[in-house]
């Protein structure tokens, strides 16, 4: 069995960590399969969004202990460090990836299981999901980018209290500090995360992935910068056929093809 499952449902492609013997860590094999199907994703226009999600009962439990602990993995030092930036070019690809990216979490999401999670554009846990920058248990760092993506998504100060305590947090809590977006208490965690992906078979990826583009890098640019993205990016929409196909209708009053449900965020 593969130990990254990919599968296809309509516009959604669904990538499962598959080592549920391990809680899904990331040992090699596992991340030289994202490495292979992130710029799949990335080129297939059929592709209209992507869910992260792990087999069994977990999503995944961070880097392999076991390997680690072993030495088998690493030479000197700077072997140790080439390692990551391996690493950290392929999650670079997952984070800009230009489609939504949805993290369905059940179980844990410890160190670099985290990461992944902070990966996404949207993070949808079950209610027994757990979270926990664990790096400092083991005398690291956090890494696969928790030290830039935590504090963007929970705040500086928390991020420093989480990535310092090592503590685990759960699912509403999670919530309460916006770390995850919802927590689906109706029924299974794929199925919601499904669901949401299944909103965007519509929608204009050009414009989604303009903006997601932007968005990535807006902390890190100033208000002319994005200024100047902003009109270079509603200049191209407009002259998209998505644009021309959505005034159309609107011109012949018939519904837009892209609309979120109003009774839902």
């Amino acid at each position: 069995m593969p130990v990254l499952e990919i599968a296809r449902h309509g516009g959604t492609a669904v990538l499962t960590m598959n080592r549920p013997q391990a809680r899904n860590a990331l040992d090699l094999e596992l991340r030289e399969a994202f490495a292979h199907a992130i710029p799949a994703l990335r080129d297939d226009p059929g592709v209209r969004a992507v869910v992260l999600t792990g087999a069994g009962a977990h999503f995944c439990a961070g880097g392999d202990v076991r390997t680690i602990g072993s030495g088998a993995s690493q030479g000197d030092v700077f072997e140790g460090r080439s390692r990551i930036v391996t690493m950290q070019r392929w999650f670079d690809d997952l984070v800009d990836l230009e489609k939504p990216v949805i993290a369905a979490v059940d179980g844990v999401a410890f160190g670099a299981g985290l990461s992944l999670a902070l990966a996404a554009d949207f993070v949808i846990a079950s209610p027994r999901a757990t979270f926990c920058a664990v790096f400092a248990r083991v005398g690291y760092v956090p890494d696969m980018a928790a030290m830039y993506l935590l504090p963007r998504a929970v705040g500086l100060a928390c991020a420093k209290q989480l990535a310092f305590s090592a503590r685990v947090v759960g699912a509403s809590e999670a919530l309460g500090i916006g770390l995850v977006h919802e927590v689906a208490d109706a029924g299974p965690v794929l199925d919601a995360a499904l669901a949401l992906a299944e909103r965007f078979r519509h929608a204009p990826p050009g414009a989604i992935a303009l903006m997601k583009s932007t968005m990535n890098r807006a902390f890190e640019s100033d208000r002319d910068t994005v200024y100047r993205q902003e009109a270079l990016a509603q200049a191209l929409c407009r002259e998209s056929t998505y644009h021309k196909q959505a005034v159309q209708r609107f011109m012949d009053k018939e519904p837009a093809l892209y609309q979120w449900p109003q009774s839902q965020g």
